[in-house]
This record gives structure tokens, C-alpha cells and sequence, in this order.
């Protein structure tokens, strides 16, 4: 990983559940990002939610991808 490269977390299954349940949505509505991206990790699949870290000065900004 690069050192400006956002870091790329994969969730659980029960953080998965938590995030969708968080903002009431469907995996199909969240942005997709392709499987051969190469800040994901690597055990990564087709389906899998993955949580994007943004660090900016003072304040962490959270995303939400899942794996096409």
C-alpha cells in the first residue's frame, strides 16, 4: 500500500449488518468498487463490503464500497 492511499478494511458479516442496518440500505445500494482494484485487500470477493479511511488534518472520513 501506498503511503497516500486510503486504507482498505474489509468487514465482517456482523459489521456488514450493523453499517446496512445503520442507514436502512440494501448491499445494491451501495458504490461499487471493482474487484481488481489494487488498494483492496487480498482476500476481498464479490460481494464483500469494504470500509474506506480518509484521513484529513483533524477528522477521519469514513466510506462504504461493495466488491463488483
Amino acid at each position: 500500500m501506498h503511503i497516500l492511499q486510503p486504507k482498505h478494511t474489509k468487514l465482517s458479516s456482523a459489521e456488514e449488518e450493523k453499517i446496512l442496518n445503520k442507514f436502512n440500505i440494501s448491499k445494491a445500494q451501495l458504490p461499487k468498487i471493482i474487484l481488481g482494484d489494487l488498494g483492496l485487500p487480498e482476500d476481498c470477493q464479490i460481494g464483500d463490503i469494504i470500509k474506506i479511511e480518509r484521513k484529513e488534518e483533524n477528522k477521519t472520513h469514513l466510506f462504504y464500497r461493495v466488491v463488483v
